[in-house]
């Protein structure tokens, strides 16, 4: 029946991430104990007073349709929660819900791209952003960075990939897959290039703003730039700070313009966020915040060990991350001293021999690296290490 599948379709991938979920899963469900380092999404539960909101709009009868992109109350939150985190005015026409930052981005890439734009993504970079690019008929333009400048683009980098075709640049920091986080500097650096490129938008993917260590304040693009506020699009959303992964409510900031292009085409798709969900978003971003600090410090302690842990086995090098909750390391020395192809190889060997669930970093534009979540227990952590320890 593949005759009758459109060309769009046939052009992307599956998610690499969600592919090794429901690999592992399909194991487990025949008995295999599989150690669960593949998932990005925290072991915490959702709060108890988030979970309650969430309650409490089902008995109250908040069951229907609302406005395409958001409830009023959950905007204005939104509108409070960029005003005092990143010191951003936005108005009410400026932002919107949607479910998932996800389909934030793949709403954007529908409303700006066409055929024969080119939108520059470092690598590694989230799995999804060069196939939502070519889902809307433009070409994704991968610049690769790697271990040794800590996996970042640079302003020469990026300023050689900019050309008249140029309709997009992506950042993401903290970063999945790496954790790398950018500094003011290194940003200010970056929005330099772009002012020279007034042509260029931008989209800053903030979605695990709140899960850093350090003693830096978070900063994205645009605050280390606030000139180029017309032309970018924040992205952000409740999945990752408030272990919200399922609720699905991702939302952006950007130009009124871009905004309602993007409110059109979400209303031509899916239409508005889960009622119930956004009323849970709601107390997420304007009650309690204290789940975030909780979270932080056990991601913290998890990488610190797994560094330390994954260091100490020969053919692995791992950098420490300032962010997000994965170690993106090197492994390109024990794929060659098991003998196996490459990292794709690897990460199922890893999978049917150890059970241990991994993604491999060609699914990130990063061949001879891996994904190792430490969005997981402790206990899980170790187990997977000395699994590959004792290789």
């Amino acid at each position: 029946m593949s005759e009758f599948l459109s060309q769009r379709v046939q052009k992307v991938k599956p998610s690499a991430t969600l592919a090794v979920t429901a690999k592992a899963n399909e194991l487990k469900a025949q008995g295999v104990q599989i150690v669960p380092m593949g998932s990005g999404e925290p072991d915490f539960d959702t709060p108890i007073n988030i979970q309650q909101a969430g309650i409490d709009a089902i008995k109250n009868g908040q069951t229907r349709y609302t406005a395409v992109d958001g409830t009023p109350a959950l905007k204005q939150a939104i509108i409070d929660k960029f005003k005092r985190d990143n010191s951003l005015d936005y108005t009410p026409a400026e932002v919107m819900v949607s479910s998932g930052g996800k389909q934030v981005f793949y709403n954007l890439c529908q409303a700006i791209l066409n055929q024969g734009d080119e939108v520059i993504i470092p690598a590694p970079y989230w799995v999804s952003y060069p196939d939502m690019v070519i889902l809307a008929d433009a070409t994704p333009v991968i610049v690769e960075t790697g271990l040794e400048q800590n996996f970042k683009i640079t302003p020469e980098q990026l300023a050689a990939s900019i050309n008249s075709r140029t309709k997009l640049f992506v950042i993401n920091s903290p970063s999945n897959p790496t954790g790398a986080v950018y500094t003011k500097a290194e940003l200010q650096a970056l929005a330099a290039v772009l002012k020279q490129h007034p042509h260029v938008l931008i989209i800053t993917d903030d979605i695990y703003e709140y899960i850093r260590w350090g003693n830096d304040d978070f900063i994205n693009i645009v605050m280390a730039e606030p000139t180029l506020k017309p032309r970018t699009i924040v992205l952000n959303g409740v999945s990752k700070g408030y272990a919200m992964t399922g609720w699905r409510i991702g939302y952006a900031g950007g130009a009124e313009t871009i905004i309602k292009a993007m409110k059109k085409i979400q209303g031509q798709s899916t239409s508005n966020p889960c009622s119930i969900a956004q009323a849970a978003a709601l107390e997420a971003l304007s009650g309690d915040q204290s789940i975030i600090s909780t979270m932080v410090h056990a991601f913290e302690q998890r990488h610190e060990f797994i560094v330390n842990a994954l260091n100490n086995i020969d053919g692995i090098e791992c950098p420490k991350s300032q962010g997000a909750f994965y170690s993106f390391p090197r492994v390109e020395g024990l794929i060659k001293r098991l003998k196996l192809k490459d990292d794709v190889e690897f990460t199922t060997y890893c999978l049917e021999k150890l059970n241990i669930a991994l993604v491999p970093g060609s699914a990130f534009g990063a061949p001879n690296y891996v994904r190792f979540s430490f969005a997981t227990s402790m206990d899980n952590i170790k187990q997977a290490v000395e699994k590959l320890a004792n290789l």
